[in-house]
């Protein structure tokens, strides 16, 4: 059965991470430390009605956003690393309003200059993103998604990360269905109207071989020392297709 408070307090969650992000994107500017931003962004969630969903872990992240830098790929803990032109920088981001859960990450160079090969790396990132979206409706299968978003990766010569996946969201951050950037059409969890999924696409520019820092036991990084990107929407499954809840405002 569809839960429409769900959809309506996810709606409007979505509405709020995707206009905090938006806002984000403007406001990073070089110069800027990790801290500095990850500061700016808890004040945002809280002054716009929502609650910082990572200081919900079990075992707390150190901030309220995921800022993963040049060879980060996910999960960057904020430092006082001073943000520089030209750096890739990835945001991830949670939040929390009225019970429920809304996840988006997007990938940008600080400066809007760098390098043209992370700039493709980043465009085409994207576009994986939403090739993997378009596949979703009711009927369609997880595998469905993975495949499409493996044949854009591969085709723009990217590293598919396999060892970090999308997910179920709602009531709780992760939860079933997983949602591999891989996989085969017509295999895996059948969608339904109704379910909230997170789909996510990871790419490096080098192998796809990664590791957990061990100096803050969270970040992710590429093993290569090559470009990690990193790009998320939150999706919900409609009556006869899909809506992307986690878009900013026109």
């Amino acid at each position: 059965m569809v839960n429409n408070e769900k959809i309506a307090a996810m709606r409007e969650g979505g509405k709020i991470l995707g206009n905090l992000l938006r806002d984000l994107k403007d406001y990073v500017k070089p110069g800027m430390t990790g801290k500095e931003i990850d500061a700016w962004v808890r004040k945002e969630i809280v002054a716009r009605g929502a609650g910082v969903a990572y200081d919900m872990l079990e075992e707390r992240f150190p901030g309220a956003i995921c800022i993963s830098i040049n060879d980060q790929l996910v999960h960057g803990a904020p430092s006082d690393e001073v943000l520089v032109a030209g750096d890739k920088v990835s945001f991830d981001l949670v939040i929390y309003y009225k019970k429920y859960f809304t996840d988006s990450a997007f990938t940008m160079l600080v400066g809007g200059t760098g390098s043209p090969a992370v700039k493709k790396m980043i465009s085409v990132t994207e576009s994986a993103l939403w090739e993997g979206i378009e596949q979703v409706k009711p009927g369609a299968h997880i595998g469905d998604i993975g495949h499409a978003v493996e044949k854009v990766l591969r085709r723009g010569h990217l590293g598919v990360i396999e060892n970090y996946i999308g997910h179920g969201i709602g009531e709780k951050m992760h939860q079933a269905p997983e949602v591999p950037n891989y996989g085969k059409k017509g295999h895996g969890y059948e969608l339904k109207e109704g379910d909230t999924i997170c789909i996510e696409p990871m790419s490096s520019l080098g192998k796809p071989a990664n590791y957990v820092d061990k100096e803050d036991n969270w970040s992710v990084k590429m093993k290569d020392g090559s470009i990690g990107c990193h790009c998320e929407h939150t999706i919900l499954v409609t009556k006869d297709g899909y809506e992307v809840l986690t878009l900013p405002d026109d």
